[in-house]
């Protein structure tokens, strides 16, 4: 693939899980001059039909997200339940926890399920407009990779942050 050419699958977004989304954001905003972000917070009954490892489960979190140079940035906080945010802060602390690969509807998603050749690790569905969906490709591409239909960006955010 040359530099010209368009990926199959192309990054969307990365995301940073951390403890504290509102200094997060801060130290963001003040090194980087990342913003204005908008902050979600993505609980029951917006957040549903959740899932890990192939097991209904209920989590919540808060999200943020902002645009650099043209990929999407979203800081996560775990706030409740069982979820695989939550179980990398605990392994690992703050950082990168996964890369998504969103897609604009079922059949792209499908195919990119079916070109990683990995299992859902968890997912839910935000709203009647979003599906998301984080699929464990270790050993082969040794990262979490976020897809699904829908982005939280097109959802009204409960507040926005910026310096």
């Amino acid at each position: 693939m040359t530099s010209l050419q368009t990926p199959k699958h192309a990054i969307s977004q990365i995301c940073i899980v951390c403890y504290d989304i509102d200094k997060t954001m801060y130290e963001y905003s003040k090194r980087l001059g990342w913003g204005p972000w908008k902050v979600y917070d993505h609980s029951a009954p917006m957040l549903h039909d959740t899932y890990l490892r192939g097991e209904p489960t209920e989590f919540s979190m808060l999200g943020a997200e902002t645009t650099v140079g043209g990929i999407g940035f979203e800081l996560i906080q775990p706030t409740g339940g069982k979820n695989i945010y939550q179980e990398f802060l605990d392994e690992k602390g703050e950082g990168v926890q996964h890369i998504a690969v969103m897609k604009h509807n079922a059949e792209d998603s499908d195919a990119l399920i079916a070109d990683v050749d990995a299992p859902r690790l968890m997912g839910g569905k935000i709203g009647e407009s979003i599906e998301f969906y984080y699929l464990e490709t270790n050993p082969t591409l040794k990262i979490v990779i976020e897809s699904g239909t829908g982005h939280a960006i097109d959802l009204q955010p409960v507040r926005t942050f910026s310096l």
